[in-house]
């Protein structure tokens, strides 16, 4: 791997942004994979970052639509939505060099093996972000809360090229750690995901007050019970402590957080509910587990789905299949 990579960031919302400023930030030679809006004003304006860490501008910047027209690359780090994985992966085809890589940054617990899939094995490693960030205008991005990446070889290896990566990710001030255990990190990245997120965004609310209040916190601590429950099915071995230390980090560090899934509803985007409460799901009837809590929130989620409701509405308002439809 050469000493400054060409690395393209395939989804360029506010993960993706934040992870490639500083990238850029660090040195490398970064290519911003976006659309609509933020692919202009990026190309425009550049990208602005804003919130705990400071501020700065990075300008001028490269994006583009297609990441054919840059490729290859070296390392793609990619974070578009979990229900585009598969059409973003197509995308990259040919797009690689040779010993490139893909890093995953996603929600969710099955998008490695759907990129392996159509890239081909070995070609993926795993991430996780612990990255608060938000979109507050197209090129535009506030950082809010903790601001790292984890990432690991999916057999969890201490690879070559996993030391070099994480070197990459630390010259730039992002990486949290390397990880060995991918499974037990995704599960642990997935509970927060069916409890903060889906409550969040059912209510409107960041995480602050809903730690604050008795019975959301009841709710969250049966969610993240539920989840641990098929995790140790699916060979997570995450303890039951984990809930209080998880609740009492939401309390008090990510009280301001306002989880990807509500920034998606209020901008009328696609709800990622089948990465999230949808794996667990998915994952407790494999093992025969009832989820019944999780199971109600998935169902609530996906009657608010903008995508969703927007298929609904062409159809006839007296039509009983139609969220909504009169009865």
């Amino acid at each position: 791997m050469k000493s400054v990579n060409q690395i393209l960031i395939m989804g360029s919302g506010a993960i993706g942004a934040f992870v490639g400023a500083y990238l850029t930030r660090a040195g490398e030679r970064v290519v911003f994979c976006a659309r609509g809006e933020m692919l202009r004003a990026l190309k425009e304006h550049g990208l602005r970052m804003g919130g705990i860490r400071g501020e700065f501008t990075i300008n001028p910047i490269v994006a583009t639509v297609d990441p054919r027209e840059f490729a290859p690359y070296d390392i793609c780090i990619f974070c578009v939505k979990s229900y585009d994985t598969e059409s973003a992966a197509r995308q990259l085809i040919g797009c690689l060099a040779p010993g490139g890589v893909v890093i995953t940054l996603q929600n969710g617990i099955e998008n490695e093996y759907r990129i392996e899939e159509i890239l081909g094995k070995g070609r993926v490693l795993a991430g996780n972000s612990r990255i608060g960030a938000e979109v507050k205008a197209p090129g535009v991005v506030h950082h809010s809360s903790t601001g790292y990446a984890d990432i690991g070889e999916l057999d969890g290896s201490d690879s070559e090229r996993l030391r070099r990566i994480a070197a990459i990710f630390d010259r730039a001030g992002i990486l949290g750690s390397t990880i060995a255990n991918f499974r037990l990190a995704r599960w642990e990245k997935l509970l927060g995901n069916c409890c903060y997120n889906v409550v969040a965004t059912l209510t409107r609310r960041p995480l602050g007050p809903l730690t604050d209040d008795p019975d959301t916190a009841r709710l969250m601590r049966t969610l993240l019970t539920e989840a641990i429950t098929v995790a140790h099915a699916e060979g997570a071995p995450i303890q039951m402590e984990f809930i209080d230390e998880s609740l009492e980090h939401a309390q008090k560090i990510l009280r301001k957080n306002r989880p990807s899934t509500l920034q998606d509803l209020e901008r009328g985007k696609p709800l990622e509910y089948e990465a999230i409460s949808g794996a667990v799901i998915r994952a407790a009837r494999r093992h025969g587990i009832e989820v019944p809590v999780t199971e109600a929130m998935y169902a609530l989620l996906k009657m608010l789905d903008p995508a969703l409701n927007a298929k609904a509405a062409k159809k006839d308002p007296a039509d009983p299949s139609a969220p909504g439809a009169a009865r």
